[in-house]
């Protein structure tokens, strides 16, 4: 892994395959604990960048969201 600048760091490159595919480099996938069969979902946040996240973080911080806004009632 390499550090680009503070906050970002490189973990190699990837090629599209035929049918849109692409391979997460071994690093990565050990880093982020990414197993097969996870689930990842892809988004951006503007036209340039798109982002991959492991579906199970996404719906842990939405379930603490929806425990804090249930407690303030």
């Amino acid at each position: 892994m390499d550090k680009l600048y503070e906050g970002n760091t490189f973990y190699g490159t990837v090629k599209v395959g035929e049918r849109g595919q692409i391979v997460i480099p071994k690093k990565t996938r050990e880093y982020y604990g990414i197993n097969a069969g996870d689930s990842l979902m892809v988004y951006s946040d503007n036209d340039k960048i798109f982002k991959i996240v492991k579906e199970d973080l996404v719906r842990s911080i939405a379930i603490k969201m929806l425990e804090t806004v249930d407690t303030k009632d």
